[in-house]
Order: C-alpha cells, then structure tokens, then sequence
C-alpha cells in the first residue's frame, strides 16, 4: 500500500475534472434515469496490472453523491488480474452514470502508469537501483503521476523546479561551464544537493570536481554508464536518464547506478483497461 495524496489536492483536481465534462448537466442521464433510481456496480480489470487512482475515484462519485457507497476490494499498490472486482459502488444512479467517465479516467490513467512503473521495477530487482521519474507529467496532474509511480514500487525526482537543483546542459552553457554553475548553485542554494547532468566522461570528472552530490548521466551507453561509475569511485550518488528502456533497464542497473530516472513511465504509459459494470438498479 503507498501513501495517500492529500485530501485538498484530490479535491480540487476531482472538482475541475468533474466540471470539464459534466458541464451545465449530464444529459442523457438526467433525461433517462430517475432522481430516486438507486444502483449497484462493480468497477472490474479488463487487464492484469497495478491499481493506483482508487482515492480519485471515490471522491468523484462521492462529489456527485454524498451518500454514496464506495468499497474497494484491493488496496492502492496491489496487483490485478483480468476479472478482479477492484471496487464495488452503491449510491444514486444518476451520480454513478455522471462519474464513470471521470473516475475511470482517473484509475486507467494512474493504474497505467504504476503498471509501467512496476515492470521497470522488476526488471532492476536485486541491484541497487531505484527506478523514478521525471517531470515530464500531464500538466496539472503531476501530483498524480508521480502517486501512481510511488503506487508501482517507483521513487520520486524532484516534484517541481523549486525543491531541488538540477543542473543541466543549457545551465551548464548560460553559466560557462560546469564548475560556475556548481559554484553559483551553491551559493544561491547552500541549503540543497546539487546534481549535475553530464553528457561524457569529461563532465563526469569536472562535476565531481567541482564537489556535486549526484550526477545524472545523460543519453550515455552502458560501456559509457560503467565507465562513469569507476570515474566517481562512491564520491558522489548516480543517476542514468535519457532513453532507458524495458530492455536496457538492468545491465544499465548493474553497471552500480543509484538511480534510473525514466520519462516513459508517465509520459507513454498505456492505461490499464478497467471497465465500470451496474449490477443491481431499481427506480
């Protein structure tokens, strides 16, 4: 089981999403369904994954009705399989029909990404690299993302451009090398690690250096990778970013790297296929 994300960040997302699509009215539900009609559905995995996105979905039904009734039967983090009865929902149909599409949304969206996220997992098992993400998340939805990451057995980066320093290529230029950079980091932000991005073996030996705690080595190969490692000798934590895929993932992994940060994992991640079904409906 992860963490929960917090109420007001669920809240607030849920609210905008709700009157993206519900707009001024649902519809066809309201002209169909009957104010008192009362309902009962399953919301079941049409693929084996992770499920993560199980708060999102409760408070957008919950948004619509109050009153109703939300069970999950697996936990934020655990795996499915096609056919298992993630989540059961009783409460007024009206507000069941209203929020499938956006509760859905949510728990396709996040479960596919924690799905992802959980084979890189796999595929690094029993070296010391952790697998984590990027910021190139849906705009508006980082939180999200990065929850369904954590969700799939991930670690987090950075969560924005504010908590931590990440030095790379362009900063790199703008200050004329990477010792000024490190330099002007360290005054501005004496508080925080820097990290470095390096693109070759010579960055690598100038950001050690110039006294960097991480060094994320940027689109380089794994002969590349092994190298920069024996460069840093443990002075410094590593990261391998750029590129990384399923099947380059663990001999990246055994080259000793601490980190493997993969854009992928929120940026192409397929949505886990989850279906909303009503059972039992009266008037």
């Amino acid at each position: 089981m992860t963490d929960s994300l917090p109420r007001s960040v669920v809240s607030d997302i849920v609210a905008r999403a709700l009157a993206e699509d519900v707009g001024t009215g649902d519809i066809t539900t309201l002209a169909i369904v009957g104010e008192d009609a009362r309902c009962r559905a399953e919301v079941i995995a049409k693929g084996d994954g992770v499920i993560a996105g199980l708060d999102l979905a409760e408070a957008t039904f919950q948004a619509l009705d109050p009153e109703l009734s939300f069970e999950t039967l697996v936990e934020e983090g655990d795996r499915v399989t096609v056919g298992t009865v993630v989540a059961r929902v009783a409460g007024r149909t009206r507000a069941i029909l209203t929020g499938e599409r956006v509760a859905l949304n949510f728990l396709q969206r996040m479960s596919g990404i924690a799905t992802l996220t959980a084979r890189y997992v796999a595929a690094v098992a029993g070296t010391k690299a952790r697998i984590r993400d990027t910021r190139k998340t849906a705009p508006g939805l980082r939180l999200l993302d990065k929850h369904a990451v954590r969700a799939g057995g991930g670690a987090n980066h950075r969560i924005g451009l504010f908590d931590a320093v990440l030095i790379k290529d362009n900063h790199i230029r703008a200050a004329g090398g990477v010792r000024e950079a490190v330099r002007q980091a360290r005054s501005a932000a004496p508080q925080m690690r820097v990290e470095v991005e390096a693109q070759s073996i010579a960055q690598v030996e100038e950001a050690v250096a110039a006294g960097a705690e991480m060094i994320l080595l940027d689109n380089m190969d794994v002969s590349a990778v092994a190298r920069a490692v024996e460069v840093m000798a443990g002075k410094c934590e590593v990261e391998v970013s750029g590129g990384v895929g399923l099947e380059t993932a663990r001999a990246l992994a055994e080259c000793g790297v601490d980190y493997i940060s993969v854009g992928a994992l929120t940026h192409s991640a397929a949505a886990l296929d989850l279906s909303l079904e009503i059972g039992d409906h009266r008037q």
